[in-house]
């Protein structure tokens, strides 16, 4: 299927690692003008050879901070300044710490906000001129399965990606006549970092073994595995392309089945 991505400006945010990354790779592969955004120069470095490495395309690579407005503006103008144009934004952050409703203090319930959905407001905001100026284009937020269903021990995950994907349906809405297209892509057990981190804390809090955590997850997956960076890359890569014309305000479950809510 041809996703009418070659040449498009892309941008990432959340690009260096884990499932940002992934979804960078895709669309580099498809031919688009990828830029990234993350904290961390070194691991922008790295992952930007790497996609080069296997898509041949160059990537621009910008350090920004999501909880940092003025480097919201920043990053997103540095994208439009090296390409002239911005079609796709994908909004993205690491995910909040774990922890029940008793856990969290003021701080942290502020620092998720700031991080998990004001970035993402910010992102669209400083977005959203650009796409108009290139006649449409698409917004892809990065959530997680507990838009449909909360988790566990993850209050402040549960609380802040629910106000995402409200976000993206009332967005959806507002710039449905500019021809920008909003979705949500809500990963369930995807084989990254953050879920090994995820399963030692379960692990330590039960005094069990992480294997044993392991075993028990994949078996609420009805496909049996984890899914792959990949495999949520290419989800992203196609509500992102502009072979999407007629999907917009919706949630996307890259889950392997396991969410059972309709």
């Amino acid at each position: 299927m041809e996703l009418g991505l070659y040449g498009k400006s892309v941008f990432v945010a959340a690009g260096s690692k884990g499932l940002g990354k992934a979804s960078a790779l895709e669309f580099a592969r498809e031919g688009a003008l990828v830029t990234i955004a993350s904290r961390s120069m070194e691991h922008l470095t790295k992952a930007a050879k790497e996609i080069e490495a296997a898509t041949g395309q160059q990537v621009h690579t910008v350090r920004m901070d999501v909880s940092d407005p003025e480097q919201i503006e920043q990053g997103t103008r540095s994208a439009l300044d090296k390409y002239g144009r911005l079609d796709v934004l994908v909004t993205n952050a690491g995910g909040p710490p774990a922890g029940t409703f008793a856990d969290m203090d003021d701080a942290q319930w502020q620092s998720a906000f700031e991080k998990n959905l004001l970035s993402t407001i910010r992102l669209i905001r400083a977005a959203i001129p650009s796409l108009q100026a290139a006649g449409g284009g698409r917004i892809v937020n990065i959530a997680s399965s507990s838009v449909k269903q909360p988790i566990d021990g993850l209050i402040l995950s549960n609380i802040f990606r629910a106000g995402i994907q409200a976000l993206t349906k009332s967005l959806a809405s507002e710039y449905a006549a500019d021809h920008i297209l909003i979705n949500t892509v809500a990963p369930g057990r995807i084989a990254t970092e953050r879920i090994m981190e995820l399963d030692q804390k379960r692990a330590d809090m039960e005094q069990r073994a992480i294997e044993e955590i392991q075993t028990e997850s994949l078996r609420q997956i009805p496909l049996g595995r984890l899914g792959t960076p990949e495999e949520f890359g290419r989800m992203v890569a196609f509500y992102g392309s502009f072979a999407n014309t007629y999907v917009t305000g919706q949630s996307l479950l890259v889950d392997g089945g396991t969410i059972r809510a309709y």
